[in-house]
C-alpha cells in the first residue's frame, strides 16, 4: 500500500530496545511527564510488540517526530493505545497502522481520545472518517500528566472502518435546530433539530490551554458537554462529525445509512 507522507519522512515499525526506549521518551515529553515516569514504559511497549502489536515511529530524517502503539481486540479488530505526532505528521502514522492492521486483515481499529480536544475529534471523525461511537465517563479516573491534570478523564471511542472511502456523513442544518442547553459562557452548547435525525454539540476553543488557567472552568465545560452526550448515546446516536468552529455532529444510527 502507498501512503501519502511529507518528503523526507519515513515511517516504520519499531522492535529493538533502543528504539523503543526513544519512542517513550517521546511520548513523556508529549505528555509532560518526567521521562523517569512515562506515560507508556519501554518495557511495556516491548511486551506488546512480543505479543503482536506494533509501534510505528515517525522520523523526519533522523529525528523522531510521531508515535503509535496498536495492539489486537477481542473481535479481531485492532486497538490504538496511543497515537502522537509533530504537526503535519498525524495522518501518515495513522495511515501506517491502517495499513499494517490491513495486511493482517483486519478491518476495523479502535482507540479513545478527549472529546473537549476539537482538533483531535477534527481530525479522528472528519479527516479520517472514523466515528465516536461509545462515550466514557472518567474512563481513567484522575490523571497526573501535564496535559490532564485536574480533570476528569472523559473518552470518546471512536471506530474506524479501515475499508472505507472516508468520511460521508451528512451534516444537517445547524443552524435551524432549536438550542436545548447553554454552555459554561452562556451561549448555546447544544442544538436538535425537530425531525431527531442530528444533535449538534459545542466544545471550547482550546481545552488544554483553559485547563491550565482555570480548571474550574474547563471542568464545568467537561460536565456540561457530558450531559449532552451520554444523553444522546443513549438514546442511539454516535458522533459522526466535527466543523472547524468546534461543534460535533451526532447522527442516530437508524439515519446514518441515508447519509451521502
Amino acid at each position: 500500500m502507498t501512503l501519502d507522507r511529507p518528503h523526507g519522512v519515513s515511517i516504520r515499525t519499531v522492535h529493538d530496545v533502543a528504539g523503543l526506549a526513544a519512542v517513550t521518551d517521546y511520548f513523556s515529553d508529549v505528555w509532560q511527564t518526567p521521562r523517569s515516569a512515562p506515560p507508556y514504559p519501554a518495557e511495556v511497549l516491548h511486551s506488546l510488540v512480543h505479543a503482536g502489536g506494533a509501534v510505528h515511529a515517525a522520523y523526519d530524517g533522523t529525528r523522531l517526530a510521531g508515535a503509535s502503539v496498536a495492539v489486537f481486540g477481542p473481535d479481531r479488530d485492532t486497538y490504538s493505545l496511543v497515537a502522537a505526532a509533530d504537526q503535519g505528521l498525524g495522518y501518515a502514522v495513522k495511515q501506517a497502522q491502517r495499513a499494517w492492521a490491513l495486511d493482517l486483515g483486519v478491518r476495523t481499529m479502535r482507540w479513545t481520545f478527549d472529546p473537549l480536544v476539537g482538533r483531535n475529534a477534527r481530525f479522528n471523525l472528519a479527516k479520517l472518517g472514523a466515528a465516536g461511537t461509545e462515550y466514557l465517563v472518567d474512563f481513567y479516573g484522575p490523571m497526573a500528566d501535564g496535559v490532564n491534570d485536574g480533570d476528569e478523564s472523559d473518552r470518546l471511542t471512536v471506530t474506524w472502518d479501515l475499508t472505507a472511502p472516508g468520511p460521508s456523513y451528512e451534516t444537517g442544518d445547524r443552524e435551524a435546530a432549536p438550542a436545548t442547553h447553554n454552555g459554561p459562557d452562556g451561549e448555546t452548547l447544544a442544538r436538535r433539530d425537530l425531525a431527531d435525525d442530528h444533535v449538534w454539540c459545542r466544545v471550547p476553543d482550546d481545552i488544554v490551554k483553559l485547563r491550565a488557567a482555570d480548571p474550574v472552568l474547563a471542568l464545568r465545560w467537561r460536565h456540561a458537554v457530558r450531559e449532552v452526550f451520554t444523553e444522546a448515546f443513549a438514546q442511539g446516536f454516535t458522533a459522526t462529525g466535527m466543523s472547524r468552529d468546534g461543534w460535533y455532529t451526532l447522527t442516530r444510527d437508524d439515519r446514518k445509512d441515508s447519509a451521502v
